[in-house]
């Protein structure tokens, strides 16, 4: 069985011009987090996920299910976000 890996991500701008983008990617039942802030040159791959982060993947995965994609991503979110305990 082929698992595709499908990675969300967005930007919130954050004080004095600094971006911050976030990624999320879902693979074999799981989140990968990665964080980049525009004044820093590497990506945090260990970083763990504020509650926002957690809200925002939601809505986004949310808006994505009301198009008729992914339903079951919504609940996947809810269901690690428990795990996590966030």
């Amino acid at each position: 069985m082929l698992v595709m890996r499908r990675t969300t991500s967005w930007k919130e701008k954050l004080a004095a011009g600094v971006t911050r983008e976030v990624r999320a990617t879902f693979s074999r039942g799981g989140i990968k987090w990665q964080f980049k802030r525009s004044d820093r040159e590497r990506w945090d791959y260990d970083g763990v996920p504020t509650a926002a982060d957690w809200d925002a993947l939601e809505d986004i995965m949310r808006r994505r299910a009301g198009r008729g994609r992914g339903v079951e991503r919504v609940e996947s979110v809810r269901r690690l976000r428990g795990k996590a305990g966030r």
